[in-house]
């Protein structure tokens, strides 16, 4: 593993998700979000999630983890709604 990867994945919560045998997509998802939620890294996340992809996916395109990992970057370019002021003024 490079150590990019380790430093975005410091855990090993994504490395690991793809070494576990049957695992479902909800699992898979309540494991990114873990990651997501306490990942402290310098680099944008949507760039984290790219490299991760890259890394992984490569390898197991049909694996639950890398759909997850594909659906996140999906969200994170989507553009975000904005409410209130902000909203309706620009």
């Amino acid at each position: 593993m490079t150590d990019l990867i380790k430093a975005i994945d410091p855990r090993g919560l994504i490395r690991e998700s793809y070494r576990i045998e049957g695992i479902r997509i909800e699992e898979c998802r309540s494991i990114f979000l873990d990651w997501a939620l306490f990942d402290e890294h310098q680099m944008p996340q949507a760039e984290r999630i790219k490299m991760l992809l890259a890394h992984y996916g490569a390898d197991a395109p049909d694996h639950p983890m890398t759909r997850v990992i594909k659906l996140a970057l999906e969200e994170a370019a989507a553009p975000k709604r904005r409410g209130g002021r902000k909203g309706r003024v620009g």
